[in-house]
């Protein structure tokens, strides 16, 4: 087991989060909606349009580019262009300015599509640089860090934002994304290129398509996708909407809700950290069936929630469960790949989760629309908890 390797790819975790924290998840949209759009009602439709377009674009394409990855032996070129992709459009996002819709949409697409494309060949590395008995583990270090990169990117923002000076965080977490990224790019393993572009593409279209049907194929693979895509739905519905539900539901300032994330990322890395080892030792369906169970808890309980400070401790308790369950789905996960094939099992991964992303945010916003509350929307989320749970238990973990 290469440490060097594992510490880069554990750092490119704590790189990345800079942008699911600033941009995707706290600051920005707050900012597109109350600043770029001309109303709210504009921000929001435009907003989840967009987050639900780069995600399909992302899900549509995972697939192909996990077999291309694995086929074509470019795993570190894929995973670096990307890379950038993101880096470029998030530092242009300084030059959106009020009114600037379309602009903005554009570039947070292009950010978001290098970003969770990027995490395609990033997953894919973690059977060939650890042991399976230590996927866990290595998992849980490379969430902890990234928790870990998420305070130190809000800590920058939160400086920024005291100053009137918000607009220059895009800028910032560019650098910050691109300077933690470099030791994955120097260290991780390197590409073995084995024959053209054009040739390797269509040799992955065709065994990515045979692969999709060869893991639908069996029973608990099928089902554990199931289940992922149901609950990562909620998951993910809970981070493209908390910011702007706590912003527009009990009215936290821009600052608190910073300051509520930067403590949010504690708690998601103690959980990583904390359910790290009983990931292996439990097993890691166990640690996700527990980390659902808390977020249905969470959930209700956010639904009821009337004062900031309640809301206060129910974010913090969500923060653990954040850690613990995306640690262990990807450790579970990992366990029903054959040697050789992570990128094609990852890029399938990648694509339940992707798809999960359009649905959630799109039934959350229709049922906000049609009841003039968020509060009723959140209960749909409840829902996609429990439909993950009870497809979860019929599954035989490796």
């Amino acid at each position: 087991m290469n440490k060097r390797q594992i510490l880069s790819w554990c750092l490119y975790d704590f790189a990345n989060s800079s942008y699911s924290a600033v941009i995707a998840a706290v600051v920005f949209p707050v900012f597109f909606v109350k600043t770029v759009a001309l109303t709210p009602s504009e921000g929001d439709l435009w907003w989840g349009r967009a987050f639900s377009f780069s995600m399909a674009f992302v899900a549509l394409t995972s697939p192909l580019m996990g077999g291309l990855s694995d086929y074509a032996g470019r795993r570190k070129r894929l995973l670096i262009s990307y890379t950038l992709l993101c880096v470029l459009s998030v530092g242009l996002l300084v030059f959106v300015r009020r009114g600037m819709v379309l602009e903005g949409v554009v570039l947070f697409v292009l950010a978001n599509i290098g970003m969770e494309g990027a995490l395609v060949f990033y997953n894919a590395y973690l059977p060939e640089i650890a042991p399976r008995r230590y996927h866990g583990r290595v998992s849980g270090l490379g969430f902890a860090l990234g928790y870990a990169g998420s305070v130190a990117a809000l800590l920058v923002a939160v400086v920024l934002i005291q100053r009137g000076l918000t607009t220059l965080a895009w800028p910032a977490v560019s650098a910050f994304f691109i300077v933690f990224s470099l030791p994955a790019f120097l260290f991780l393993p390197g590409d073995r290129p084995t024959s053209g572009l054009v040739s390797s593409a269509l040799k992955g279209l065709e065994k990515t398509l045979k692969v999709i049907g060869e893991i639908f194929s069996v029973r608990d693979v099928r089902r554990f996708l199931l289940a992922y895509f149901l609950y990562k739905d909620a998951v993910n519905t809970i981070i493209v909407f908390s910011s702007i539900y706590a912003s527009v539901t009990l009215s936290f300032t821009e600052t608190e809700l910073v300051v509520l994330y930067l403590f949010i990322q504690v708690t998601a890395m103690l959980g990583s950290l904390a359910f790290s080892v009983p990931t292996d030792r439990w097993g890691a369906r166990r640690v996700v069936i527990v980390s659902l169970l808390l977020w249905i808890g969470v959930t209700g309980s956010a639904y009821l929630v009337q004062e900031k400070e309640t809301f206060w401790i129910i974010a913090l308790v969500a923060g653990v469960g954040l850690g613990s369950v995306q640690a262990a789905s990807r450790a579970l996960f990992a366990g029903f790949i054959p040697h050789g094939r992570e990128g094609e099992y990852f890029g399938v991964y990648a694509f339940a989760g992707k798809t999960s992303a359009i649905l959630g945010p799109l039934l959350f916003g229709t049922i906000s629309a049609l009841t003039g509350s968020q509060r009723p929307a959140l209960l749909s989320v409840v829902l996609l908890f429990l439909g993950g749970l009870m497809v979860l238990a019929t599954v035989r973990a490796r």
